[in-house]
């Protein structure tokens, strides 16, 4: 094995090391995990031996989904609450309120390079995620103030994007999860499930 890792070219082995040191979100101490070469990476302060007691654990916990999708790299950073044998939807969540898919900091979603969500254009950058949820449509938002908290909404002069989404009904999903389940050529599907509520939002890069 150790002659197979001699072999690599070196300008290989400086690329995939300067892609993992690419970019962190200040506002949470998690992000995706770098690739295996990436060995002399920075310690990441959430791999820390101190053991945390239970009751310190926080009820939302961080979490961050990335997908390559040709040369953009796609980034949710995100906190994840938990239903608990609740009313989601219209009860813990007022419908036709703002609200943050989220909780402590503001979900955020990172594009490398422009693209289009829904057939409408947005440009590269980082935005924080909002929802207006309503029974049959929701609204969704992406705020061009990025590192905020998951309260108050910025307002609309801050608003990016703004595209009117059907949720769909789903099997049960009890911690709020943002994932990639398509992933095709220059296409994929951001998803948002929580409770019984999927929602998808296609996005296409150039």
């Amino acid at each position: 094995m150790k002659e197979h890792a001699r072999l690599i070219p070196a300008g290989l082995l400086l690329a995939v090391l300067g892609v993992s040191a690419c970019g962190s979100d200040s506002g949470r101490d998690v992000r995706p995990l770098p690739p295996p070469l990436a060995s002399n990476a920075s310690p990441d302060p959430s791999t820390s031996d101190e053991t945390i007691p239970l009751d310190q654990v926080r009820k939302s916990q961080a979490a961050a989904v990335s997908q390559r999708v040709a040369n953009t790299e796609i980034t949710v950073t995100y906190s994840r609450p938990v239903a608990r044998s609740r009313v989601l939807f219209g009860e813990l969540i007022p419908y036709d309120r703002v609200w943050n898919p989220g909780a402590d900091q503001a979900t955020a979603v990172a594009f490398t390079r422009d693209v289009e969500v829904a057939g409408r254009p947005l440009a590269a950058g980082k935005y924080s995620l909002w929802a207006i949820p309503r029974p049959t449509a929701w609204t969704l938002i992406f705020s061009r103030a990025a590192d905020v908290y998951h309260t108050p909404y910025p307002g609309e002069a801050q608003d990016a994007l703004r595209l009117d989404v059907t949720p769909d009904d789903g099997p049960h999903t009890e911690t709020l999860t943002f994932s990639f389940p398509v992933v095709d050529g220059k296409d994929t599907v951001l998803q948002l499930q929580w409770g019984s509520v999927t929602i998808s939002l296609p996005v296409r890069v150039r």
